[in-house]
């Protein structure tokens, strides 16, 4: 019975002592030990069998016994002295407690007492500096104003000084300046709202945007003038020389590197070919009003030098490749007369007419000089003016030569002045097909056709001799027509000689007029254009 209650004891015991192993492992790390008592895993069998391994050893079993009594004995009174000493301290922690509650008590006496005095203090100091800070604030006040009203009056005064400077083109003050009144400018953000301050900041704004425009405008005017001078028509030599000396110097540096039948020279020439043409144009439009006829006939005939130079030295087969349109092959040249080209005086192979291509076929004219074809009107207009003083010169040698005398290989005979016109309309017509068959080519058909008739009027129509019979004088039209029943007129011998000189002359004028007609339709230059010699009172 008794070990039955024993086992139960033991069980009991076990239960309430048993310990989760991370409790049990915390154990062994705070009190490590080495007693297999204090093992979790304590086996009592185990450690008896250890303490009695044989038969023999149970001889000294009342020793190990009084051994172990002797330690329950000391593990008791272990415990009863931990026991009674923490009874004590519980009451040492509340004498301790009521201690510390006091003397917090003092100490918060005391921190009141001190916050009590600090105010009084601040107070007393608040009382004593409030005139100092008064006066500390009216003095920074005042220091901000002065500094305030010196920018101000600085900011004035530079934008004064920076608006005339920029009239007057200072560029050097004004450099220094907008930088100072910029910096200026910028203690004054703050006060934008001011009318008179954003004034003054918009003319800051204007004078910068004046001066870029200002300084762009002079660069403009001052770099590309002088390179417009340089490249100006007078000079077009220049530029021909330059890629001469360019093209041997490439052939002597690189024309190896290269296969023959790239024509890498030629590409080079072509590609300097539309760009000059391109550049022309654009400088011709820019400076028209300076182009004369002499400086247009000079740079004309030394590009159509350089064509023909191109056309002998390469056979045009990179055109096609290039940037721009294979320019078109030029019209034979042309002569509206009967006579041959070969007749013309040298002396008409001055700078009033460029050379033609000496080759029929060049595959490189135009390739420049089109550029100079919108440009041909300063041509026609001077052409236009020497017709004009021609024929006021052939209307005043006729006043003081008088007409034809009769009697006399002159007497009936064609005017000169006749011969004198059509012979500089070859020239005119011969330059201009040389110029150019197009616009130009027409608009001086229609000057000769205006020509033709102030020589109809002014030469022949004007000399005719007057009659009692009509106050308005005679006309080339009423010369040839017969009127039944009219009485005829009387007249001398010079004025008959007179009458059939003119009339001589308007037919000669009527045919050849009709012939220069007829060939420039040929040569399709007036088709879908009125007749040269169309027109009331041309010739007759």
């Amino acid at each position: 019975m008794m070990e039955d209650e024993e086992l139960e004891f033991v069980e009991d015991l076990e239960a309430i002592l048993h310990l989760t192993p991370e409790v049990q492992l915390a154990i062994e790390q705070v009190f490590p030990s080495q007693d297999p008592l204090d093992r979790a895993d304590f086996n009592a069998v185990e450690y008896i069998n250890t303490l009695f391994p044989t038969e023999q050893s149970l001889a000294n079993i009342d020793e190990v016994v009084n051994n172990i009594r002797l330690k329950i004995r000391r593990l008791d009174d272990n415990i009863r002295t931990v026991v009674r000493g923490q009874t004590n301290v519980g009451q040492d922690g509340r004498q301790a407690l009521e201690e510390a509650q006091k003397a917090i008590q003092q100490l918060f006496g005391k921190i009141k007492d001190i916050k009590d005095k600090a105010e009084k203090s601040e107070q007393m100091v608040k009382e004593i500096t409030r005139d100092i800070k008064q006066l500390d604030h009216a003095k920074r006040h005042l220091t901000t104003s002065i500094t305030t009203l010196n920018h101000l009056h600085m900011l004035a005064g530079g934008v004064d000084s920076l608006e005339a400077m920029t009239r007057k083109r200072q560029y050097g003050e004004v450099a220094n300046l907008l930088q100072g009144v910029v910096n200026v400018l910028e203690h004054f953000q703050k006060y934008m709202g001011i009318p008179q301050i954003r004034q003054l900041s918009e003319r800051v704004k204007a004078a910068q945007s004046e001066l870029g425009t200002q300084i762009l405008a002079d660069f403009e005017e001052a770099f590309p003038a002088q390179g417009s001078k340089v490249a100006w028509l007078d000079k077009i030599d220049r530029r021909y020389a330059w890629i001469k000396r360019q093209l041997v110097d490439y052939e002597e540096k690189y024309g190896r590197m290269f296969p023959e039948e790239w024509c890498m020279t030629e590409r080079i020439s072509v590609e300097f070919c539309h760009i000059t043409r391109t550049e022309l144009a654009k400088l011709m439009r820019t400076r028209a009003r300076e182009i004369e006829v002499k400086l247009l006939l000079f740079a004309i005939q030394r590009t159509t030098n350089f064509e023909g130079l191109l056309a002998k030295r390469f056979s045009g087969c990179t055109l096609n490749d290039g940037p721009g349109k294979k320019p078109e092959t030029p019209l034979e040249p042309t002569n509206p007369f009967l006579e041959d080209e070969d007749n013309v005086s040298e002396k008409d192979e001055d700078l009033d007419r460029p050379k033609k291509p000496k080759a029929p076929d060049n595959p490189f004219h135009g390739i420049v000089s089109k550029c100079f074809e919108p440009h041909l009107y300063v041509y026609i207009e001077s052409q236009d003016k020497n017709l004009g003083e021609l024929i006021d010169r052939f209307v005043a040698d006729f006043r003081a030569q008088g007409p034809p005398k009769s009697g006399t290989d002159e007497g009936g005979a064609v005017l000169p002045s006749c011969a004198d016109l059509f012979v500089y309309y070859k020239k005119c017509m011969v330059q201009c097909s040389q110029l150019s068959t197009g616009e130009p080519m027409i608009a001086l058909t229609t000057i000769f056709q205006k020509y033709l008739r102030e020589y109809a009027w002014k030469i022949l129509s004007g000399n005719l001799p007057k009659t009692s019979t009509n106050s308005g004088g005679l006309t080339i039209s009423s010369l040839l027509k017969e009127k039944e029943g009219s009485e005829v007129a009387k007249f001398t011998m010079e004025e008959l000689c007179l009458i059939c000189s003119i009339l001589s002359t308007a037919e000669y004028c009527l045919a050849t007029t009709q012939q220069l007609e007829e060939k420039l339709k040929d040569k399709g230059y007036l088709k879908q254009y009125p007749a040269l010699g169309s027109g009331p009172g041309c010739c007759m």
